[in-house]
Parts: C-alpha cells; structure tokens; sequence
C-alpha cells in the first residue's frame, strides 16, 4: 500500500495488535543438522488452519537483499527462497492449505504504478554506476585500495521478477519441484493441500489470495472459524484482512529494524555508505576481505482480531438515529484509509498520516454519520453522497493544514541546523585524536607485530584517510544549510502561501488560470471514480481491468463538489488483463529489454519505433514537496493502450515457442500427497488416458475429502504421476531427483459465480471470535508499547523476553535447561535491545550482573531517566532472590505435556520508561516464569 508510515502508525496507535514470533531453530547433533518437526504442535500456542504466502514479498530480498552479499546465481536464489519458505512454514506450521501466489499481471490501475519503480530503478541504477566509478577514482587517486567492480554479467536485474520474463518462467518449474520434494519428504506437510499461483495467472499475489478466501467463504461446507495466517509485508494486507470479516486472521512479517547496516557498494563492508567509503584498511597484497555477516531477520505476528477489539472502540458512536454495526464502520475505516495513501492513487495534499490524517478523517467521518444517517459503504459499494459531505468538510481545513504543515517544517529545520552544527564542532573535536578504519582493520595485539614499515604505511593511510574525511564533512556542511532554501526555491505552489490553488493547478496539470475552475472537478471525478474501483477491487474483486486514474497528482479536498453523480458503474463492458509479454513492453524500460523476447526489443530502441516515446531514458522527477527522490512522482508518459497493442500485433508472429508459452494466461495448481483423501478423486482425472489428450476433463472438489475447500479439478499436462522420479531444476547438489515422489497434482479454479455477484462483507453464521484480549488499561490513550511473544492464550498480551536477546539472563537460564528449549526471537523482545546493550548491566559486589533500570539511551526524549521507587523494590526483590532458590520454586509450579520453555515478562512500568523491549523503551519490570508451548 503507498503509505510507507502506516503501519508504524498503526502499531504505536494500537500496540497489542503486534507480537513477537517463537521460533524452533535447528539443532547440531554429534555434527548432523537435525531439522524442526513441523509436525509437533505450534511451538506459538496458537494452531493455525490455513498459510498464504505472497511471494514476491519472499522473491524480493531473496534475489536481492539489502544487508548482505546477494546469492552468486540464480541456484542459489532459489535455495534462499526454498529456506525464507522453510522458515516461515515451521513458525506458522498450517494444517490445511497452503496457498503460494506470484504476481501476475495486474490490473492497469497498478501497472502505472509498476512502470514507475522500473523506470526509475533503471534510472537510479545508471545514476548510481557513475558515481561509484567518480568515487573509485577518487579513493584510487588517494592511494586506497577497493576490491575489483563487479562484472557487468554479474549485476542482477530485479526487473526481471516481472511476469512473462525466463527468470519466473524458471522459478515456477522450481516451486513446483520444491513443493513435490516438501510433500514427499517433510511430515508437516503431508496432510496439507498445497495451491499454486504463479506468474502466468493474472492478478496481484495478495489479491489472488484474497479471491481464494472470498470464494470459499461462500462455500456451503467452509469453516467459518479457519485460522488464517498470510505471509507479506505490505501494508496493504492489514486491510484486505479486515476487509474479509474474519475472527481468525493473522498477518506475519519480518520485523522492521530501523538504520540496518548495509554493505557499502564499493568495498563490501558494513558501517557505511559509498559515499564515506575510505576503502579497505590493509595492505594491499592482503587477502580478500571477509565476507559480510548479516543478522537473521526476526518475524513478528499482527493479530488482526485484536486491531478489531481496538477499533471497536475507535469507531463506537453512541446515539446513531439507527442501530450500530460495527462491521459496516468497519468497512468505512477501510475506505477512509484509502484517502491517506493506496497503490493505485496519488493521496490528497492535505492528509498526511504523520500529521494525524486518519485520525483526522475519522472524526470527520463520525460527525457525517450523524448527520446523513446512514453508513458510507456497504459490501464494497460507495454512497457518493456521503464522501462529498467528509470532503466539504476536509476542505474548509486545508488552509489550515497546509499553514501549520509550514510551521512545523521551520520549526524542524532550525532544530536539525542547530544540531547538525554542534555535531560538525565535535567530529572535528575528535578528529585531532584517531580517524575511523575501515571494519578490515586490525588493531590490538595483532598491532604490535606490524614491522617498522608497515606502521608508517598505517600512518600514512590513516593520515589520507582522515584529511579526506575532514575534506568531506566540511563540504557537506557548507552545501546543507543551502538545501532547505533551494528546495524552497523550487516548490513553484508554496502551499502555505495565498493562491496556492491556482499555483497548484498551473504548476502540476499545466492548466490556465481561465480553466482553474472547471478543471479540478474533472480531476476530482476521476479521483472519486478510483475511490470506488479501489474499494470493489478490496471487496469484491477487479472491477475493471482497464481502468486508471489518468493523473500525476490528486485534486484537494475541496475540488470534491457534485461528485455524488460522478458514474462509478465498471460492469458495461467486461475488460481482460494484458497478456504477459504484453505487459513487460508496457512498464519495461529499454534498459530492461534483455527479458522480453529478441524480435521485439527494437521497439523499445529503435528511434522510428512507433512507440518509442513510451520508454524515455530520462525523465523528470517531482519531489512534489518532499525530502527524498523515492518520496517524488516520476514524470513518465502515460501508455496508449491501443496503440501498443496494435504495434506488437506485427511481432507476434516472431515468437518463438517457449516465448509464446510465457505468454499464455496459466492455471492455478494444487498439490496433495498421495496419501490425501483427495489423491484418489484427482488421480482419476488421468484413468481415462494420456493427460494431454484429457484436459477437457473436468471435477468438482468434494468438500467432505478437502477440509471443506471447494473448486474446479482438470487434468494438468506438467504433472507427474505417484511414483514418478521427479528430476531436480536446479544446479546444487543438495536438490536432487525425487525418487517415485508420492505427490499428485492438477490445475484447480475458484468456485464459479455468476458475474455481479456481491461477496457480503460479514462474519459468516457460527463464526465464534477469539475470546478478548485487551484489559481496560490497554484501551487507555496514549498507552505505551510492551512486546509479546506468540499469539496464543498465554502469549495474548503478557509480553515475555527472549533467550536470543536476554544477554547474562540468557546464559543463566541455558545453564539451567539446556539448548535444546532455546527458541530465537525478536531482537526488540528483549530489554535493552542488542544494539544498545553496552554499559546497561552493573556489577555487584559479589559478581552478578544486574540490568542497569533506565539507560540514557533506553528511554524516549524527554522523559526520565530514573525509574519509580516501586520499580526499584521490585528489581530488589527480583534480584536478591538465589537463583537455585527461584528455579525451584518454578519448577514446582510447573505442570503441562510439553517440555518448559523458559521466559521472561517485561511489563510496562509507571516510571518514565516506554516499556521495556522497545527500542527506546525503558521503566520495565521483570516477571519471570515457566511457560510450556
């Protein structure tokens, strides 16, 4: 969803919706690697039914990742795909489904959207590659030594996870292998039903999944209380959970860990960015430098059932002149979001969620209830009427945002000068005294045995590298204080300033004053148009294939005037996706013509291509009053849609076979062990004869054999039979053949309805919500985070510290249980977090090490750093107790069927901490305790 800030909003406006995952790892034992039983019950408390993974969220930072070397080939791409999958399948652990969705071809509402990152990662890659080599130059000149640039065969082009290129063509015939090798050999999976969608199926992955669980929640037999757990990390997810009405829905990420460390570009290391490199701190005739050691990435669990407790208390209104349905507000909080930021429109200038835009909209929203009587959407359906009076009101206070906004940013930039000075005075301080090295640099001991020359070389170097440091920082000082201005310069709208309308519309849409009248309300009806297409595309599906909001930019609130008889009705004329190869011509830069298929290559090129000014190699981009050149809009020319068509009509013929089956509209597949009760209805699919000879053929699931699941069965002509060899597509020694591999597998459609059918956005009849886990006081305003772990009952909202991150508690408590009960999870499940642990332990008299209360870096600004004299009896007592004496007691209190798993409570305290385990967090208390799976 396009509001980067949405979920850290949501999460500290709602902190118990967040828990932190527990994680079985595997072990070592006498030197073999034992792997987890993912049959054994959730390590989380908390069984869940079925698993959607939106893969190219998986795709991504596999292929590509920005806080370690990236794989060598494409083999190794897929072996990190297949082990991110292992991983979050032994967390989740589904019993049912698990259902794998690639993006397909999307709708041309979001292709505009696609289109814009490729081009301007092409843009930023060649941008990127001459600076590099002036900064190469630079360091070589200053005598400093860099490792040799990558070869240009070398450099991964992430354009290509793109539908319709070899590389997805290739990763589809590696899932399939990785799901028969899984269901042949892996005891959690085999009851499982395993879908998969790739490439070749159109549509969005997330809304794919969404499709699924729409359609079978209109199923006769379907569960209402399924256990859904989907795997992404787009914001976007959190709503279209909610928008399915589910009381059982859970959304897994990895857990965003602010200012990562990244590899420099240039040298490979960690601490810094290419453009402070000073390059590798050795002699030159050393050895290669070590490779880069990242840390795994910790996942966390969004509960979506208790951001539904929140919001119940967010959205109630009392007094209504008709009865409350929370599910309906809902439904409207959803849509009000929509206003603040999507993929397929630009936001209005006035909401901003930093500034409490949705906070803003929802009580402007509450008071037009009140005042219309009635609710503003309805299973996916807009009333016009309705959103008019929100904006009416939204608009009289645009003057106003738009002033403070101005206010606030001034205020901010004398702050950041004022620090940055005092910053720039003791840098400069310090740099009499050592210079920064390179992470290659050796020191201590190892010092000493450098020879005579070698320590003046080291002089030397440490000489040029802190001259050209010094050299930099006073460059960078004497450019900053000018940017703010020259940003102010080139912000042609000023909308803090009289006339910002016109200005406005002349500087963004180029329209004369004469026609500022008419002209925002034409825009306004397209932006009201794609309200309604985003909201039917939520609820009930892609209304419309070929609909796109025709803009750069958004009106303001205020240009929302008659819009209630704007025509939101897509169902006239049915509309199809592009095809694949279609699609790549149409959000491809020529840079990334290497994947489309030779013969049409010159199109994107050729000067007298027909089309050429589709793919423009510069182009401008808006910062459009932002700070950053990812936050602006790229300038790009929309594409003709017809025209591209009819151009490519005379290179169809030039495909080739294997470029015409990348271009085919594919099936979903579904998988099963042969041992599945609906093994055997899928295997008599093939009985009749050879598989390609029976595709017409055709079956309805049986519910009472697939959990209540319903669909279509074909036979698949890429399928193999139970007892089949299954050979391995990739070049690694740990994938090979699957000898008579017991998986059978067919395609597999959605249940059919009839077109205009309405998905009713409700819970389903016998749906029982999870019982409540928010207190009073966690409903009070302004209450502070405090990390969980695991989403079960006794991990609802008690949050409990891991061993991975416990520092001297962890060591006591391995003492006492062993490796064998630790499990790794979040690195903010802890107090303090690792990156702040220096200088947080005291030690007593008698040699323990006891947690420093509050650290000066462990709190909020502002707030003190001492903690309530409550707290500090509490660690007295906590602390004084013998350690034998505490586990004895523990052990006594212990009763359950599982092995003991050891934690740790850190509670939110009354001092002036935020909660110990957040970074930043302080005023913990501890809580210790036994706590079986």
């Amino acid at each position: 969803m396009g509001v980067p800030a949405f979920f850290r909003w949501l999460s500290r406006k709602f902190p118990s919706i967040v828990v932190h995952c527990v994680e079985e790892k595997q072990r070592e034992v006498d030197g073999e690697t034992v792997p987890v039983d993912t049959s054994r019950p959730n390590p989380n408390n908390y069984e869940f039914d079925n698993l959607y993974l939106d893969m190219n969220g998986i795709i991504h930072p596999c292929t590509h990742p920005e806080d370690k070397p990236a794989p060598r080939n494409e083999a190794e791409m897929f072996a990190a795909i297949f082990e991110y999958m292992d991983r979050i399948f032994a967390i989740v652990r589904p019993r049912r489904v698990i259902y794998m969705a690639i993006d397909g071809v999307a709708p041309r509402a979001k292709m505009n959207q696609q289109r814009s990152r490729r081009f301007r990662a092409a843009k930023e890659a060649r941008e990127k590659a001459i600076e590099l080599d002036r900064l190469r130059s630079e360091l070589t000149a200053q005598g400093m030594t860099l490792p040799p640039p990558k070869a240009p065969e070398e450099h991964f082009d992430s354009n290509c996870i793109t539908p319709g290129t070899p590389f997805m063509a290739r990763l589809a015939v590696a899932l399939r292998y990785y799901i028969h090798d899984r269901l042949h050999n892996d005891p959690g999976w085999r009851n499982l039903q395993v879908f998969l969608s790739d490439a070749n199926v159109p549509g969005e992955g997330e809304h794919k999944i969404m499709d699924f669980i729409r359609r079978q929640r209109a199923q006769p037999a379907h569960d209402p209380n399924t256990r859904h757990c989907l795997c992404g990390a787009d914001a976007d997810l959190i709503m279209l959970g909610l928008a399915t009405h589910e009381p059982h829905f859970t959304i897994i990420r990895e857990e965003f860990v602010p200012n990562k460390p990244r590899p420099c570009d240039l040298c490979g290391q960690l601490g810094h960015e290419a453009k402070d490199c000073q390059g590798l701190a050795r002699d030159q005739a050393a050895a290669e430098a070590p490779p880069v050691m990242a840390s795994e990435a910790d996942f966390i669990f969004i509960r979506l059932h208790v951001l539904r407790e929140y919001l119940q208390r967010e959205l109630k209104m009392d007094g209504l002149p008709f009865a409350y349905d929370f599910e309906r507000a809902l439904d409207d909080w959803v849509f009000m979001c929509f206003f603040v930021g999507n993929d397929f429109l630009p936001h209005l200038p006035s909401l901003e969620i930093r500034e409490g835009a949705i906070d803003r909209l929802v009580g402007i929203y509450k008071r037009a209830v009140y005042q219309t009587g009635g609710w503003v959407t309805d299973s996916g359906h807009v009333h016009l009427d309705r959103v008019q009076l929100i904006m009416r009101e939204l608009g009289q206070m645009e003057d106003e945002i738009f002033k403070r906004r101005r206010s606030s940013e001034m205020n901010f930039r004398r702050r950041r000068k004022a620090d940055k000075q005092a910053k720039l005075r003791h840098t400069m301080m310090e740099r009499g005294m050592a210079a920064p090295l390179g992470s290659g640099r050796s020191s201590g001991a190892a010092d000493q045995q450098l020879s005579s020359g070698q320590a003046i070389r080291a002089l030397m170097r440490e000489s040029q590298m802190e001259s050209l440091q010094a050299e930099r920082d006073r460059q960078q000082q004497q450019q900053q204080p000018d940017s703010d201005e020259e940003a102010d310069a080139r912000d042609e709208v000023r909308l803090w300033e009289d006339g910002w309308r016109h200005r406005y519309y002349s500087s963004k849409f180029g329209v004369a004053p004469q026609d500022s009248r008419d002209f925002p309300l034409l825009v306004a009806s397209h932006y009201v148009r794609g309200l309604c297409w985003v909201l039917r595309y939520y609820y009930q599906g892609c209304a419309s294939w070929t609909w796109y909001f025709p803009y750069h930019y958004s009106p303001f609130a205020s240009d929302f005037t008659n819009v209630a008889s704007v025509d939101v009705d897509f169902d006239k004329t049915p509309t199809e996706p592009f095809k694949p190869l279609e699609q790549l011509m149409a959000v491809f830069p020529a840079a990334s013509g290497s994947h489309v298929p030779p013969s049409w290559r010159g199109l994107m090129s050729d000067p007298d291509s027909p089309i050429i000014d589709f793919y423009p190699i510069d182009f401008r981009v808006d910062l459009n009053g932002k700070k950053f050149a990812w936050m602006g809009v790229a300038l790009l020319p929309f594409v003709d849609e017809a025209r591209l068509l009819k151009t490519l009509e005379s290179v169809y013929p030039s495909l080739l076979p294997d470029e015409v089956e990348r271009n085919v509209r594919g099936p979903d597949r579904l998988f099963v062990r042969s041992t599945h009760p609906a093994a055997a209805l899928i295997q008599r699919l093939y009985a009749a004869g050879k598989k390609a000879q029976v595709e017409d053929i055709e079956t309805n699931a049986d519910a009472s054999l697939t959990s209540g699941v319903g669909g279509i069965y074909k036979p698949d002509k890429l399928a193999y039979q139970p007892g089949d060899d299954v050979p391995s597509p990739i070049a690694l020694p740990q994938f090979k053949t699957l000898a008579q591999c017991q998986v059978a597998s067919c395609r597999y459609s959605d249940p059919v309805f009839p077109r205009g059918h309405v998905f009713p956005a409700r819970p389903l009849p016998g749906a029982r919500p999870p019982p409540a886990t928010l207190r009073p006081e966690d409903l009070e305003p302004g209450r502070q985070w405090t990390p969980n772990l695991g989403p079960g009952p006794n991990g609802g909202h008690r949050p409990r510290q891991s061993f991975d991150s416990a520092g001297p508690m962890r060591r006591m408590a391995s003492a006492e249980l062993g490796s064998a009960e630790r499990f790794n999870t979040s690195r903010y499940g802890a107090v303090p977090p690792p990156q702040l642990m220096q200088q947080q332990h005291r030690m007593q008299p008698s040699g323990r090490s006891v947690p420093n209360l509050h650290h000066q870096h462990n709190q909020w600004p502002g707030q003190s750093p001492y903690p309530s004299q409550q707290q500090q009896q509490h660690y007295q007592r906590q602390f004084q107790q013998p350690r034998h004496q505490f586990y004895q007691q523990q052990q006594q209190q212990y009763q359950g069927p599982y092995p003991p798993q050891y934690q740790t409570d850190w509670r939110s305290g009354r001092g002036g901490g935020r909660g110990g385990g957040y970074s930043g967090g302080g005023g913990g208390r501890e809580s210790r305790r036994y706590q079986p799976y």
